[in-house]
């Protein structure tokens, strides 16, 4: 311990002080305990008050070693000076001030370190106004680092008779020491003997920190599975305690098998002859044990599948019934069994009575059937060229006509399967002396054009029939078609019109005959069908008029012409008659005549006398 160079006069001063202590009084105030973090500033108060007035006080702190009972001072200070002690851990990190207005000093320390952590004393002496000591233990505090949990990655069987190791926990370097507390979903675990174990070791590094190191020996069960386990570490702060919790782990565990199911994986809904069934089975152990498959009246006989799926392809009725899945333990040696049963719906193809095709006579009724076997309620719906004729399974044919005959499809359908469905068919062939398609036509044309017109005619029969033709009143006709369909006999005929004419159509077979008749009436020809008009008419004969004055004059002229060079004598009945040898049609012959009226009867009849010639044109009439 160092001294002052005025030692003696302390010392004197001391035993002096010493005289009165009986009766000098000193209030010491300390506080307990000072918390800091590691690396920051620490300040220690030591506060007292004198009973009397002292009139020299000397302060001094000293620090306990760790590990013994022996104190070591590190400052000394009075009215006159302030030492800090060479040679001590705090040199160089202390000072001494005072605090404020109230009397006592305030120790502060730098970069508090974990040694740091120990008793520190305040001594102060008053001389003749007594001495005090008191006390502040310094605590250090550092954080651990975040916590590390690490799981068992091996599953862990529910048979094991002993806890087994789930997982481990680790807090670093914290100060003071951690604790570790085991979570279970949000529940804590506690140590339970034959149930929970929890094993902790600490670690005092060459640091100063604490490491720990904590392992859950848990004995598992089924409910396990989804269980989420998780550690806590707490730790001391200034403030008081705080909590730091890991990430969360699931185990893996293993337990047998003590359910099985089985189903139907695809196709959805109900199955039908020809469909690819996928059967999947599942149980509730873990890890799943390995399927068998197979049928419940053949359980010998194990059936190819793939791992716990068993696939049916192209599957038939025959292939109905109860299919098992089974399984055999490995820890327990038990065999569980699941089961379901596979219907396999089928329709059969459709059978049609009468089958393939049926001759009716005109007149007659026929009642055909479609069945079709199934295991589901079937629908029958008939068609004739795609229109809907009937409903059910029978169809009824009634007075049967050439319309009758025909292709009769019936579709039979599954409503709650409609991947089923079948048809079939029956042909009716309707047996008759022929039958015409129109009614005997009567047609009116005009006189004299030679216009050709087209007659048709169109027989039904069963037999086909052949058709003859008969015409009166025409020596030009020709057959241009004849054509057989199905059901019936087409020809087509032109004929020429230049009178009346009377046609004949004749289907015959080897049943009866039927004959269609064709009336073509001539009629005179009309030289203008234009509608009559006054005033159109009053402008017609107007231009015929002008027409007529102007042929005069210019015939006027030629006469004049004529006559000077004596070519036309005159005689005395007053008029001339110009004839032509071998007249035709196209001459024109005019007749003088002193009347204007009869004149231009005469020009007119001239100028339009063969306006319209023959012309060939064809008029069809084949309804």
């Amino acid at each position: 311990m160092a001294f002052p160079k005025n030692s003696f006069i302390l010392v004197f001063l001391l035993v002096c002080s010493l005289r009165w202590n009986a009766w000098a009084k000193v209030d010491m105030t300390m506080e307990e305990s000072v918390e800091v973090y590691l690396g920051d500033i620490a300040d220690i108060p030591c506060q007292y008050v004198f009973s009397e007035q002292a009139r020299a006080v000397m302060i001094q702190w000293f620090v306990r070693n760790p590990g013994s009972s022996s104190r070591e001072r590190i400052y000394y200070g009075d009215n006159t000076q302030q030492i800090v002690d060479d040679g001590t851990e705090f040199t160089g990190r202390i000072t001494v001030s005072d605090i404020g207005d109230q009397e006592g000093v305030l120790l502060t320390i730098q970069d508090v370190q974990l040694t740091d952590e120990r008793e520190f004393f305040c001594q102060v002496n008053g001389m003749a106004a007594g001495n005090g000591e008191g006390k502040t233990h310094l605590r250090v505090f550092d954080p651990p680092e975040a916590s590390v949990i690490e799981g068992v990655h091996a599953g862990i069987s529910v048979t094991n008779e002993l806890p087994s190791r789930i997982a481990s926990c680790e807090a670093r370097n914290s100060f003071p020491k951690p604790n570790i507390t085991w979570y279970r979903d949000s529940s804590p675990l506690t140590p339970t003997h034959g149930q929970i174990n929890v094993v902790t070791l600490v670690t005092r590094e060459s640091s100063g920190f604490y490491t720990v190191q904590s392992e859950l020996q848990y004995k598992v069960a089924k409910e396990d599975k989804d269980a989420l386990f998780s550690c806590e570490v707490s730790y001391y702060v200034p403030e008081g305690v705080r909590t730091a919790k890991s990430k969360v782990i699931n185990i893996t565990v293993h337990f047998p098998t003590t359910i099985i199911e089985l189903w139907k994986e695809s196709p959805q809904g109900l199955v039908k002859e020809g469909d690819t069934v996928e059967l999947r089975c599942q149980g509730d152990g873990n890890p799943p044990p390995p399927f068998t498959f197979n049928r419940e009246q053949e359980q010998e006989t194990a059936l190819e599948a793939s791992d716990d799926t068993l696939v049916l392809r192209d599957v038939i009725r025959g292939d109905s019934g109860v299919y098992q899945c089974r399984s055999l333990d490995l820890d327990t040696y038990e065999q569980v069994t699941g089961d379901m049963q596979l219907t396999i719906h089928y329709l059969d193809p459709a059978v049609v009575v009468p089958k393939d095709s049926e001759i009716l006579l005109k007149g007659e009724s026929l009642t055909a059937t479609c069945n079709a076997l199934s295991s589901l309620e079937t629908a029958t719906v008939w068609f004739k060229n795609r229109q809907q004729v009937g409903k059910g399974h029978m169809l009824f044919l009634q007075d049967a006509t050439y319309d009758t005959a025909g292709e009769y499809v019936c579709e039979v359908t599954v409503s709650s399967l409609p991947g089923l469905h079948t048809s079939g068919s029956v042909h009716i062939i309707v047996q008759g002396a022929p039958q015409m398609k129109d009614a005997d036509r009567e047609v009116e044309m005009d006189e004299g054009t030679g216009k050709w017109v087209n007659l048709s005619c169109e027989a039904h029969a069963h037999p086909l029939p052949t058709i003859s033709w008969t015409v009166t009143g025409s020596q030009s006709w020709r057959e241009v078609l004849t054509r057989a369909t199905e059901h019936s006999t087409i020809s087509l005929v032109s004929v020429k019109v230049t009178s009346d004419i009377t046609a004949f159509c004749n289907a015959t077979n080897d049943i009866g005959t039927e004959t269609k008749s064709f009336s073509i009436r001539a009629i005179p020809m009309v030289t203008s069908t234009a509608p009559y008009s006054p005033a159109e008419g009053n402008g017609v004969i107007i231009v015929v008029i002008i027409l007529c004055i102007l042929l005069l004059a210019i015939l006027g002229s030629v006469l004049y012409f004529l006559h000077k060079k004596g070519k036309i004598p005159c005689g005395r009945s007053g008029k001339q008659e110009i004839t032509k040898e071998n007249p035709n049609k196209d001459d024109i012959v005019v007749e003088m005549k002193t009347n204007t009226k009869t004149e231009d009867a005469g020009l007119l009849k001239g100028v339009n006398g063969d306006k319209n010639g023959p012309s060939d044109q064809y008029m069809d009439l084949r309804k």
